[in-house]
Formats: structure tokens, C-alpha cells, sequence
């Protein structure tokens, strides 16, 4: 599998990477569907303290026991919880992030996090402190480099003048192309990397997509808008691909993006993801042809 340079970090990451998000409660099942990915070529695998009250940590250290040399962990804090307490809040803080992380390392059974990221962010956050804590963390050498997970324009416009990120994940798709209007060309000039999750969005760019859409839609499509353009996207673009594999491929086209990270809950979807990258590319024109059938959402907040 093809990997791509991390912004100006010295991380190769896999094309497709695994999002640990959805996979599923049986552990067993989990572990295989990690270790298959691995022996796929994936070698970039993101979670998060906050998934499943770091369970999903402890699932992700124990399939990777053995392979830490050749794989890049990537994990996310700033989502205040504690074991055994339901619900979170937000503390962006440098004594918590700083927890956080070690907390996670614990978790992961490792030494060191090749990429730590802010698990969301505002503009009304202690900015300076936050970077403070991953610059200390760095130093230390609990971690390698560190990003931000945000969709917010104004928040990631900060984080690119006042600190060093190798990285930002952001929610991107054809359905959902608001990183576009202003931030994918942005970082690319900064040198700065998109992870892209969500290519598939919750399934509904996929071969049974008609059958997830909401009833209220998705973001600012209606659930006829979306049925219309399933079916466009399916007929104008390489039928020698699944519409999820177009769809991965779409999030990857531009420059800017290192890696596509789908959900992958079960071993059809791995298959699935993973198959993308060896199905037809994307030409010019298709690439126009699904701009023209979908639309460049805009930001309405955060701006």
C-alpha cells in the first residue's frame, strides 16, 4: 500500500488508515480485524481516550503488541472523563492534556504516541497553554509529533500560526465538502496534512447507501436530495468500482490529504476500504462530474 508523508514529519502513513471508533464489542473479532488490517499494508491506526472510556485503547495496544516498530499510533485527548463516571467534559488544559496523554500511553502499552491530537478545540481555549503541553510532551518524548482533530476554520487558522502541526483530521466527503472552501488548500501551502475520516458518511455513499440515509438527511442534503445523488453518482462514474470505494477515493484526491480513514466495524468493510485503493482511479473528469452532482457546503459557524 502507497504511503504518504505526514506533513513535515518524518511519519509515512498508509493510504487507508483504520479508525478504531466502530469496532465492535467482541474482542476476539476485533483483534482479528486489526491484525488483518495490519498484514493488509495499513499501518496508521487513530483512537481516542474517549472511545468506550479508553477501552478502545486497550483493544488497539493489545493488536499491536509485537508490531509497534512498523505501525503509527494515533490518539486524541482533551475530552475530560473519568473511569467508571458517565459523561465528559471539555478541558483543554495543559495539566489535564498532559494526563491525558499519559493515561493513553498506559492504555496503549507504549512509550511513546507517534501522533497526539486535540480532540476537538475552540477559539475561546487557553490556545497558547494547549500547545504549551504538546510542546512539553514532545520534549519528553512521551510523543513524536502532534495534530488537531477540528472542522472549525478558525480554530485550525490559529493552530497554524502559533504551533507546529504535523496534522489535522477533519470530517470530509462528497457529502460533506466544506473543508474545500477554505482549509484543504490552506494547509497544503503550510505543509500540513489532512487525515479524513468519514469518506463513506455513515454509509451513505455506499452500494446499500438508499437504505441508511436519515429521514432528516445528511448536513444540508434532504433525504431526496440524497437519494438523487446516490443514484447520479452510480451511474456517471466507473461502475469497475463500488460507490464507497469512489467515494474514498474522492476524499484522497487532493494533495493535501495523507490518508482516508473509513469506519470499519466488520472484515467486509476492510475488504471494502482497502479494495479503493486498488479499483480504478479517479480521472479529471470524474472528478468533475461529482462536484457538478454534489455542492461545496459552506461553514455557517465557527467562522
Amino acid at each position: 500500500m502507497n504511503k504518504n508523508r505526514l506533513g513535515s514529519s518524518d511519519l509515512y502513513v498508509s493510504e487507508i488508515g483504520f479508525g478504531t471508533m466502530s469496532l465492535p464489542r467482541d474482542e476476539k473479532l476485533a483483534l482479528s480485524i486489526i491484525d488483518e488490517a495490519y498484514e493488509r499494508g495499513i499501518n496508521f491506526f487513530d483512537t481516542a481516550d474517549l472511545y468506550d472510556q479508553g477501552r478502545i485503547e486497550t483493544v488497539l495496544g493489545k493488536a499491536l503488541k509485537g508490531k509497534r516498530d512498523a505501525v503509527i499510533i494515533a490518539t486524541k485527548g482533551g475530552n475530560h472523563w473519568e473511569a467508571g463516571k458517565p459523561g465528559w467534559y471539555w478541558d483543554p488544559s495543559k495539566a489535564y492534556i498532559k494526563k491525558a496523554c499519559k493515561d493513553s500511553l498506559k492504555r496503549l502499552g507504549t512509550d511513546y504516541i507517534d501522533l497526539y491530537q486535540l480532540h476537538g478545540g475552540t477559539i475561546d481555549d487557553p490556545i497558547d497553554e494547549t500547545i504549551e503541553a504538546f510542546e512539553e510532551l514532545k520534549q519528553e518524548g512521551y510523543i513524536r509529533y502532534y495534530g488537531i482533530s477540528s472542522i472549525r476554520p478558525n480554530v485550525i487558522r490559529e493552530y497554524i500560526k502559533r504551533s507546529s502541526i504535523v496534522s489535522v483530521m477533519m470530517q470530509y466527503s462528497i457529502l460533506d465538502r466544506r473543508p474545500e472552501e477554505a482549509m484543504l488548500d490552506l494547509l497544503y501551502e503550510n505543509n500540513i496534512s489532512v487525515i479524513a475520516r468519514g469518506p463513506v458518511a455513515k454509509g451513505i455513499l455506499s452500494d446499500h447507501g438508499l437504505a441508511k440515509i436519515p429521514e432528516a438527511g445528511y448536513l444540508d442534503y434532504s433525504k431526496g436530495d440524497l437519494e438523487i445523488l446516490i443514484r447520479n453518482l452510480k451511474e456517471q462514474t466507473n461502475p469497475e468500482r463500488t460507490l464507497s470505494q469512489t467515494a474514498i477515493l474522492y476524499s484522497l484526491a487532493h494533495p493535501a490529504v495523507a490518508t482516508a480513514i473509513p469506519g470499519t466495524s466488520r472484515m467486509a468493510q476492510l475488504e471494502t476500504n482497502i479494495a479503493a485503493i486498488e479499483a480504478p482511479p479517479l480521472s479529471q473528469k470524474e472528478l468533475k462530474t461529482i462536484k457538478n452532482l454534489s455542492h461545496a457546503n459552506r461553514y455557517e459557524q465557527h467562522r
